[in-house]
């Protein structure tokens, strides 16, 4: 990769803990970050402060993780009052939660846990999205997420619950990649099919990370590089991109250097920008 190539403006990077202070003194870097809208609800105080600094230097898009939206639970209105007051805070470029579960009378799990594929979990996702999107006063995008199992009370594919799910609710998606990879290795259908059946007018950001595998399984640790059928996926994706798409590197677990996370941006932006030209000349 050439080493003065300048990561694509639509590449951001996911914050964490041991890279803000390089972050915040770098000359050259991605213009935006995402990160863990629940790491950062302190209104006052050093993390508020230095969030502040962040929001200052990079546009930022939050991800949540602790909305459980497909709990049959009532939504959090403590969690939603402090999301909306973050929001209020930072100003970020986009919102998103994820297509799960992991909460149920007041106890929470460690994972984002999948649900059967369905109408009537269609229903309860998209009736709840919207309540968060009224509560919010804006629009937010919905990630699709990596699973383990399947439901025997399934009665459509994964692609399909997404789409439905989306349209209902009126909102954006973000689409993860390695999670679609993931899921299409461990259940055994065509990841291709998958990604032409996504509503292009909707994905708003894309998310790459890492698995590895266990036994026979994928497991999506968000701890290693981007893998190679991963990148192929995402190249064939980046042709249907509408102009704004925002693409993330997602490192969560045996957290790299910088400069690693740096490269995978620059791996991205190579494969964005070889699609605009031959989007530009088609």
């Amino acid at each position: 990769m050439d080493p003065t190539m300048n990561i694509h403006p639509a590449v951001g990077l996911g914050l964490r803990s041991p890279h803000v202070d390089a972050l915040l003194n770098a000359l050259a870097g991605p213009t935006w970050l995402e990160v863990h809208s629940e790491n950062w609800f302190a209104q006052s105080g050093p993390l508020a402060d230095r969030l502040a600094a962040i929001g200052e230097k990079y546009e930022l898009s939050l991800h949540g993780v602790g909305l459980s939206l497909g709990s049959s639970d009532p939504l959090d209105k403590m969690h939603l009052r402090r999301l909306r007051a973050l929001v209020s805070r930072c100003n970020p470029v986009l919102v998103s939660e994820h297509l799960s579960w992991g909460a149920s009378q007041g106890k929470h799990s460690n994972d984002l846990l999948p649900l059967p594929y369905n109408l009537d979990n269609v229903r309860l996702l998209a009736e709840r999205i919207d309540e968060v999107q009224q509560f919010l006063g804006r629009r937010i995008l919905v990630e699709n997420v990596s699973s383990y199992c399947t439901f025997a009370a399934s009665t459509m594919p994964e692609w399909m619950f997404v789409n439905e799910i989306v349209e209902r609710a009126q909102c954006g998606l973000l689409l993860d990649i390695n999670n679609l990879y993931v899921n299409a290795r461990n259940h055994g259908f065509d990841s291709g099919e998958y990604l032409s059946a996504m509503p292009w007018h909707r994905i708003e950001e894309v998310h790459l990370a890492g698995y590895e595998p266990w036994n026979n399984v994928l497991i999506d640790t968000h701890g290693a590089p981007v893998q190679p059928p991963v990148w192929t996926l995402f190249d064939i994706a980046s042709r249907r991109f509408d102009p704004g798409t925002r693409v993330l590197i997602e490192w969560d677990t045996d957290l790299p250097a910088l400069s690693v996370l740096r490269e995978e941006a620059l791996k991205a932006s190579h494969i964005l920008r070889g699609n605009e030209t031959e989007k530009t000349y088609a």
